[in-house]
């Protein structure tokens, strides 16, 4: 077990300038990014920022447990005002006029001296193994590019050789006589194999992480998916809550692992109203950036594999080789037998795919019934790319599901793997490999949860029980993405997409050039789409909250009847969380209603700006069209008199040495004139003549992604 918990007793100062009015989020904003308030203080929670500011009767960071970071709202709020300090000024010019005698310095009763060893001593600790869990990260980033880096020579060798069965007939004629224009060769099927397990690892082969939580303490240990089992059979004396995280989304290996571990234990305090009738577990889509670059490479690895064959038999035996689960193979295999299809390595991993915003409609409880079906190879640029803060990245939604059970244990599923927080360094968080993103806790949302209780463990926790915890994660993950965890110091979803349509308005109103009009009514359709599944996802976690708070206020109910009191009156409660989040998620959705509403008035006003565009052309076009009828009448009249008395005014017989007759011009110049008439015609009709020959090829079988 690796344990990588910080020092309970550390506190880091940080230094905040105060920010702009330009920097500060729309009211609206800041509006959902304040936690729930005590009886008599003012505080934010964990989940609305990171830092806080204590009285001697309040909470201190010892008690919360968890490295604590300055927000916006709580640094504004301790400015001094003008009035303060000008009696500062005031005062610290009145004690430099007074002579220092060692009466003047004195130690109040609130404050407390700490030895400089001690100091020292502790930060050494600290200081040393912060430097060591950042050396190890640092040294798994190493190991993960340096892997990236031999696979991508494979996969740019893969893409020449698939793109290169698309080029012209006439570059395929000269590939005979230029080594150049010759079509490249296809890796070996070694270099295939690595590169197919190394953006869809087999699924025994899967890392998973299980985190465990006791009091004052807490341990993450990396798995594998064949292993997993094992962990969820039953957790150590000391650990409150195991939690056990498996990136796996829809699909066979995802509905087989959660029957499973519901199977093997009692089901905990079932969440009625945030579940749904007969599934009283708790799911939500999660909204997260992938790097545009790695979510291509993803889409052309599957897209060109899987329809590849010669992979397959190779494949399907390293699905799970290393398996050692004792019914999840069995489990997989009744499964695809139930719903008809096979649980070969393709079905299996194409749940790691993310899905695109216009990919489907939203997941219900039980999931698409024909899985994901990929629009087509290439991914397009969303409008949100427009913005130069986002432009290397791609807006994302996954699944996030959730099964608790009455020992303690908690799954959660998700393949979930990109920037939750947003961050001025997203493009170097972009950058890393998917597999380290969890021990990135500035980036990952997970890896940020484990490391806010990596501290204390469950000693800062409302009550130590599985429910508060998935209460926690859900909430937590459901918000994102935003940028609370840094202190905005970048854009929101919101406040990017706004300035999109302002670009777009921009665009409107500019001088008119040839497809100039298609692209940004294309752009004003992507801004539309994405809006509107922004929104149904956020309405969607508006009533998963909404059905939570009901659930949790039954539990605070049953528990006070039962006099079960809480293990940290100090901490936040459930229901605390649930507040915040549901109001966070409130703002969103009505940010993006309005920008939604604004998008599609703008849109429709282009279309009435470039049909009164088309109505003055039109005239102008009128005037022009008389000019040409009266050159064609012209062209009509003395074109054929041009021909005649060009062709009889020939007279081959009277030239020197030329033996030749008409009969030789005709065949000559008439052969000439039906080839040049062939190739304009094939030419001409290409696009048709090319649909029709495909219609009569046959269609090569293509996977299902269940």
């Amino acid at each position: 077990m690796e344990s990588t918990g910080r020092s309970p007793g550390r506190q880091e100062d940080v230094v905040w300038a105060l920010p702009s009015q330009s920097d500060f989020p729309s009211q609206s904003t800041m509006s959902g990014s304040v936690s729930p308030s005590s009886k008599e203080d003012r505080r934010h929670s964990s989940s609305a920022s990171g830092s806080s500011t204590f009285s001697n009767h309040e909470r201190s960071p010892e008690a919360n447990g968890r490295r604590m970071r300055p927000s916006v709202v709580s640094v504004a709020s301790s400015l001094p005002t003008v009035r303060e300090m000008h009696d500062r000024r005031t005062s610290s010019q009145a004690s430099l006029a007074t002579p220092r005698t060692p009466h003047n310095f004195s130690v109040s009763s609130e404050e407390t001296v700490v030895s400089s060893k001690k100091v020292l001593t502790n930060f050494q600790k600290v200081a040393a193994r912060d430097t060591e869990v950042e050396e190890n990260r640092i040294r798994k980033l190493s190991r993960c590019n340096t892997e990236y880096n031999m696979q991508k020579s494979v996969y740019n060798r893969l893409l020449d050789w698939a793109d290169s069965s698309r080029t012209r007939l006439g570059n395929r004629l000269l590939g005979f006589f230029m080594e150049s224009y010759r079509r490249p060769t296809l890796p070996s099927k070694d270099d295939l194999l690595g590169l197919a397990q190394h953006y869809y690892p087999a699924r025994a082969d899967l890392k998973v992480q299980v985190c465990d939580f006791g009091l004052g303490r807490a341990e993450r240990t990396e798995i594998t998916l064949g292993q997993i089992e094992e962990y969820w059979q039953s957790k150590p004396d000391w650990v409150d809550v195991r939690w056990i995280h498996a990136p796996l989304g829809l699909g066979l290996t995802h509905s087989s692992i959660e029957d499973i571990f519901l199977h093997d234990g009692q089901p905990g305090r079932e969440f009625e109203n945030g579940g749904a009738p007969g599934w009283p577990y708790v799911e939500t889509e999660v909204l997260n950036m992938r790097s545009h670059k790695n979510f291509q490479e993803m889409r052309d690895v599957y897209m060109i594999l899987s329809n590849l064959g010669e992979l397959d038999e190779e494949l399907d035996q390293c699905t799970f080789k290393n398996d050692g689960n004792p019914s999840l193979q069995s489990d997989i295999d009744w499964r695809a037998g139930h719903l008809g299809v096979t649980a070969n390595y393709w079905n299996l991993v194409a749940s790691d795919m993310p899905w695109q915003l216009d990919e489907g409609l939203s997941m219900g409880i039980l999931g698409p019934s024909i899985g994901l079906q990929p629009i087509g190879r290439k991914i397009d640029r969303q409008a949100l790319s427009i913005h130069p803060f986002f432009r290397d990245s791609h807006l994302v939604r996954n699944v996030f599901r959730c099964f608790h059970r009455c020992d303690g244990i908690l799954l959660t599923l998700s393949p979930m793997a990109g920037i939750n927080f947003l961050d001025k360094k997203m493009s170097q968080h972009l950058s890393e490999p998917v597999n380290a993103i969890f021990d990135n806790e500035d980036a990952s949302a997970l890896g940020y949860i484990f490391a806010a209780f990596a501290d204390q463990g469950t000693s800062t926790w409302h009550r130590r029980t599985v429910e508060w915890l998935l209460t926690y994660l859900i909430t937590e993950v459901g918000v994102t993405p935003h940028a609370q965890r840094q202190g905005y110091n970048a854009p929101e979803l919101e406040n990017a997409y706004q300035s999109v349509i302002q670009d777009l308005k921009r665009r409107r109103h500019a001088p008119w050039r040839k497809n100039e009009t298609v692209r940004l009514v294309r752009d004003y359709l992507a801004c539309v789409d994405e809006l509107t599944i922004v929104k149904m996802i956020c309405q969607k976690q508006v009533d998963l909250f909404k059905g939570m708070q009901q659930d949790v206020r039954k539990f605070e109910t049953e528990d006070n009847r039962s006099r079960r009191s809480p293990d940290n009156s100090s901490g936040e409660s459930m229901t605390e969380r649930i507040k915040w989040a549901l109001t966070l998620v409130k703002g969103r959705h009505d940010a993006t209603e309005k920008l939604l509403i604004d998008a599609k008035q703008s849109m429709e006003a282009l279309f009435q700006l470039r049909s009164i565009e088309q109505n003055e052309l039109a005239i102008v076009s009128d005037s022009q069209n008389k000019a040409i009828f009266l050159f064609t009448g012209v062209t009509i009249v003395f074109l054929p008199l041009s021909f005649f008395t060009s062709y009889y005014g020939m007279n081959l017989s009277t030239i020197v040495n030329t033996p030749r007759t008409e009969g030789y011009f005709w065949r000559l110049c008439g052969s000439i004139a039906f080839f040049i008439v062939v190739v304009v015609t094939l030419g001409a009709f290409r696009h048709h003549l090319r649909n029709i020959w495909k219609s009569r090829r046959p269609v090569k079988p293509t996977y299902s992604m269940v």
